[in-house]
């Protein structure tokens, strides 16, 4: 079977679901193989074979400090390395830029925002802000295909071990290079773009998201956010949902506060199940939602957050 390449972003012992779903994509297509931009242990062999992986490409020294550049130009060398016939990479914003760089050194077409692949590497993909979804095809080079997360069930894990490539790192060519970095605070809740249910707040909160947050907790939820809310200062710009913020495609999504402009839709219409909540009934976000309710967010978030946490007890 013909060789597919994952990009691991993040690589550790425990895949998260998003390299997870990608091993399980690639292994449908033929034979996984993954590329990882930094030295790993015996350990994360291991996990990446026993989801699918057949090899495992590493350098020697660690690629964070070329940023994109080095990595990509390491994902090229592995793509050609492995004889691979696609490439696929995590939606998230720096794994399309990788992509990018990847398909001009490999002189290939990308594809981004991909919600499946089908065994002739026709790849299905969301247009004109999930408005539409369309089948596309490279017709130059091998696809380089960037699919968003939530969008593949991962298969079980079945222990096969997984060999180690040792890799030189390529030339990145001219680069920023990172020269210092300094550990955020984590919020213990997962990442936005890769989460099963996220939780949004928008200008309706005026400004208190601490009634979102805790129902995003007693979800085990990541908190997202409107334009509105971020540009107002209520919260980082990291949290922003939109057309200029992340796309996100959860099985849950719950927007409170939010009215529905089509710059914060075209962030999140592709979520599996919509829930809007807000005390206008005439908001053009109950048009996509599947279930709406017209109420008092004050009210509404604190009673859904305790019964959740009730049940749960």
């Amino acid at each position: 079977m013909a060789n597919i390449l994952v990009f691991i972003d993040t690589p550790s012992a425990r895949p998260g679901k998003s390299q997870r779903e990608l091993l399980t994509l690639a292994a449908r297509l033929g034979t996984p193989v993954a590329v990882v931009t930094a030295p790993v242990g015996d350990d994360v062999v291991a996990a990446l074979g026993g989801h699918g992986a057949a090899t495992v490409y590493a350098p020697a020294e660690d690629l964070a400090s070329t940023l994109v550049a080095g990595k990509a130009a390491f994902v090229a060398g592995a793509a050609t390395a492995s004889g691979a016939v696609a490439v696929l990479l995590p939606n998230s914003g720096e794994g399309k830029e990788i992509a990018g760089r990847v398909g001009i050194k490999l002189s290939s077409g990308v594809i981004t925002d991909a919600v499946d692949i089908s065994a002739d590497l026709t790849v299905t993909k969301s247009v004109l802000a999930g408005s539409y979804t369309v089948a596309a095809q490279v017709t130059r080079g091998i696809p380089v295909v960037t699919v968003k997360p939530n969008s593949i069930e991962p298969a079980e894990p079945t222990g096969v071990p997984a060999a180690r490539a040792e890799l030189a790192a390529a030339e990145a060519g001219p680069a920023a290079r990172v020269t210092a970095t300094e550990a955020k605070a984590s919020s213990g809740r997962p990442e936005l773009q890769d989460a099963r249910i996220v939780v949004s707040g928008g200008r309706g909160l005026d400004g208190d998201f601490s009634p979102v947050e805790q129902l995003a907790d007693a979800l085990g939820a990541a908190v997202g956010a409107s334009r509105a809310a971020t540009d107002a200062g209520w919260i980082g710009h990291g949290y922003q949902v939109g057309q200029t913020g992340k796309t996100v495609s959860p099985q849950l999504y719950i927007c409170a506060g939010i009215s529905g402009a089509v710059q914060h839709k075209a962030g999140m219409q592709t979520a599996q199940t919509i829930v809007a909540i807000n005390n206008d009934p005439d908001a053009p976000i109950f048009e996509i939602a599947d279930f709406g309710i017209v109420g008092d967010l004050s009210s509404v978030l604190p009673q859904a957050a305790a019964e959740i946490i009730r049940r749960r007890s």
